[in-house]
């Protein structure tokens, strides 16, 4: 039938399910508890088909989305019958998750008895079990030391909630209050696509509907295939470095051999180094979304991001490797790192491809995660430090973005207000501006990271988590640009000398009143600094984004 759609009632479809997973987005964000939800953002919303494919994705969390087919192939070879109302939960980066904290929800949209699509929610969970608080254990040897793992399972089953299930998992996280409300927010918004989905087969009828989905899919192929097409022939080798493994392991190699010819693309991920003892491992879901990625940032940005779109992409890798870890190895920090580190690979490989396309290396994530007790309430709270975001990387069409996060995120994380993170944590943010020449030298400059000095208010000791990349290397340079400044993280305390934070260790005391003061890297220059006009450097001064000393530096 797909023939027989014209191009009209195909867009339509095709802006009306943006409209709903756009839709189901809002009332994640207005129904969830947690501020990593409601204030940083950090869930994504999606629709499947029954074929495992990617149909619609809001624009979130571009990590989230690209690993959502392998969670749906996994639920359906899972379950054989399902039935309106249930509602399918799994996490597990085995089962074809991302890592433990990415909760996803499934709930099946039928018409009549057959069973056409999935709506789906996923979203990092502040906490999620295992040996230490928010959901990230440098200290993991193994996935069981990470977190609770849920394979797919049903927690509705023809809408009748399995309390006992429920139980059962906010018992083994920290602070089931808030995991009990962001789930049923996710499923929430979850049902909502159901219902908005249902509508749409009511006034198209549902044949029509999967027939404009394929013609969707064709048409995204094609606009992908002919950006591809115009890109130069060849195989290119990139690669990009992790700090370390957290247990002296240093300069970890993610390798890409990218061959293009005509309108395909292959990456090969082979000869990445071998898998790490730590959370630094990817798992196989993550990985391809990584690649996914890397390609849906070179081609136009107005092709929808599905399916369809992948077609000319193929991935290849080796399991043992850094970017798929055998089963059982810890792998919570992949879906910042060192899925970063793959898109930077794949992008440093086709530069030499589609120069004008490609972008530098955006900041690398360097998260805090505080556990204490708040003396105003008397309550313990977690907090996950989204504030001082790294810069993004620039491009051959400008600066980069200041302050705008990570490549695997590109903005769909943020830092959210600090006057309301102060009204619910005992925290005062006491400096929170751009910092001056963080970001990489080059034709086009790479954004600024910040610096940020927060004041823990708590009464008793506090312990924070560190996890994360950055300080060791920076946002990489792109075609002669400048690598940025990497990370620099301190805790000052009084009557003590500053001390240094590595981006993976646990159990850091934070006395009441000390300082986090921190200096998050910007991101990469594009382009010899040689070809940054006089005008640029002059605006760049006047408006403090690059200190004097740093300017009379490149004065010739």
């Amino acid at each position: 039938m797909t023939g027989t759609i014209d191009p009209i009632t195909r867009s339509v479809v095709q802006h009306r399910l943006s409209g709903i997973v756009t839709e189901m987005g809002e009332a994640m964000l207005r129904t969830s508890y947690s501020q990593i939800l409601n204030s940083s953002r950090d869930f994504s919303l999606a629709i499947c088909d029954v074929k495992s494919r990617l149909i619609a994705q809001a624009d979130h969390i571009p990590v989230h989305v690209g690993a959502l087919t392998w969670a749906a192939r996994a639920v359906d070879e899972r379950f054989a019958q399902v039935a309106p109302g249930d509602v399918i939960l799994m996490n597990d980066p085995y089962h074809g998750g991302s890592h433990l904290p990415d909760v996803t929800v499934f709930v099946p949209v039928f018409d009549g008895a057959r069973r056409l699509f999935w709506t789906i929610a996923r979203a990092h969970q502040s906490d999620i079990g295992g040996a230490t608080h928010g959901a990230y254990n440098p200290d993991a040897t193994e996935i069981w030391q990470e977190g609770l793992r849920i394979p797919p399972i049903k927690l509705y089953e023809a809408g009748r909630l399995r309390d006992d299930i429920l139980d059962m998992l906010a018992l083994n996280v920290r602070n089931a209050h808030d995991f009990r409300g962001d789930l049923f927010a996710m499923i929430g918004a979850a049902h909502l696509g159901e219902r908005r989905m249902q509508k749409l087969f009511a006034e198209l009828t549902a044949p029509v509907v999967e027939a404009a989905i394929e013609g969707v899919l064709d048409a995204a192929e094609t606009q992908a295939r002919s950006v591809v097409a115009t890109w130069k022939d060849g195989t290119f080798y990139g690669e990009a470095f992790l700090d370390d493994d957290g247990r002296g392991r240093n300069d970890i190699r993610i390798a890409a051999t990218v061959t293009k010819r005509g309108s395909d693309i292959e990456v090969d991920l082979s000869a990445s180094d071998p898998q790490a003892a730590s959370f630094v491992n990817s798992s196989h879901a993550n990985m391809h979304a990584a690649v996914a990625m890397a390609f849906f940032y070179l081609i136009d940005p107005e092709t929808p991001k599905n399916s369809g779109a992948l077609r000319p992409l193929k991935v290849v890798a080796k399991q043992g490797t850094i970017v798929w870890a055998d089963p059982g190895l810890p792998v919570t920090l992949c879906t910042s790192h060192p899925s970063n580190e793959i898109v930077e690979a794949v992008i440093k490989a086709l530069a030499s491809s589609c120069p004008d396309r490609v972008m530098a290396g955006w900041g690398r994530r360097f998260r805090i995660a505080i556990k204490g007790e708040d003396p105003r309430t008397g309550r313990s709270f977690i907090w996950h430090l989204f504030h001082a975001r790294p810069g993004g990387g620039a491009s051959g069409r400008g600066d980069g973005w200041s302050s705008i996060g990570e490549w695997h995120s590109v903005g769909g994380l943020k830092f959210g207000s600090l006057e309301v993170a102060e009204a619910r944590f005992p925290l005062h943010f006491r400096h929170h501006e751009f910092l001056p020449d963080s970001g990489g030298d080059g034709q086009f400059r790479g954004g600024l990271g910040v610096a940020l000095d927060l004041i823990v208010e708590t009464e008793k000791v506090a312990f924070g988590n560190t996890a994360g990349e950055g300080a060791r290397h920076g946002s990489a340079g792109m075609l002669g640009g400048e690598d940025s400044k990497p990370h620099r993280y301190r805790l000052l305390s009084k009557d003590k000398p500053p001390r240094e934070l590595r981006t993976k260790e646990t159990g850091i005391a934070i006395s009441p009143g000390d300082c986090l003061e921190i200096r998050s890297a910007g991101g990469g220059g594009w382009g010899p600094p040689a070809k940054r006009s006089p005008a640029a450097r002059a605006r760049d001064r006047l408006q403090g984004l690059v200190s004097d000393d740093a300017a009379k530096a490149r004065t010739p």
